[in-house]
């Protein structure tokens, strides 16, 4: 019994170990079928706030970013990405006594999940939908106390992308899931929604 009990455990040791070999062998096939696509773009923004602070109204003005993505997949393809940029607003208050213009710069982490309608084969057009989540980390602000602020914050998007020959354009709307700031007792901007342009090239692996 204790014999025929080692060769079983012998047994089962030796096809845990194949299985966990197929996986592997299934995953690195899969992975290295893939089509990986390089997107280095360039980019601009206007961030809106889901309050206005009491005592004056907030207005979105033009940011900016620069980065790229990676996209890997083909007809359904996942899309992460690095980022860096600024968001601009401006201040106005109630009486007109008092205007200024603020910036939040920082690093963004998008990761989205698209869907290409006509696949990534080599031809004129491609159109794009995706969704996706993202992270967004200060690393500056232009006015007041960067501790004033919330880092990281989370958002969620939806965009339309559109690939013309080697370039493509992005347009994505996103909405912060939280609050803009972390003291909030005397200017309350509540949670951004950003609407982003990107503009970049398109190299295949």
């Amino acid at each position: 019994m204790t014999e025929r009990r080692f060769f079983l455990n012998l047994k089962n040791h030796v096809m845990k170990k194949l299985l966990v070999l197929v996986l592997f062998c299934s995953i690195s096939i899969n992975l290295l079928s893939q089509t990986f696509v390089i997107k280095p773009a360039i980019g601009i923004n206007v961030a809106d706030f889901s309050k206005d602070p009491a005592g004056g109204t907030v207005t979105g003005k033009l940011g900016w970013q620069i980065g790229g993505s990676i996209a890997f997949g083909k007809k359904f393809y996942v899309e992460p990405g690095v980022f860096y940029g600024g968001q601009s607003t401006k201040y106005s208050s109630s009486n007109a006594t008092y205007d200024t213009t603020f910036g939040l710069n920082g690093i963004r982490i998008p990761v989205a999940i698209g869907y290409n309608f006509m696949g990534i084969k080599k031809g004129i057009l491609n159109i794009r939908v995706f969704v996706g989540g993202s992270a967004n980390i200060l690393t500056s602000v232009s006015d007041g106390n960067k501790s004033d602020y919330t880092s990281p914050t989370w958002g969620v998007f939806t965009g339309l992308g559109v690939d013309i020959f080697m370039f493509f354009i992005d347009l994505k709307y996103e909405w912060s899931l939280t609050n803009v700031q972390n003291e909030v007792s005397q200017f309350d901007l509540g949670k951004s929604r950003t609407f982003y342009v990107n503009f970049g090239f398109r190299i295949p692996i």
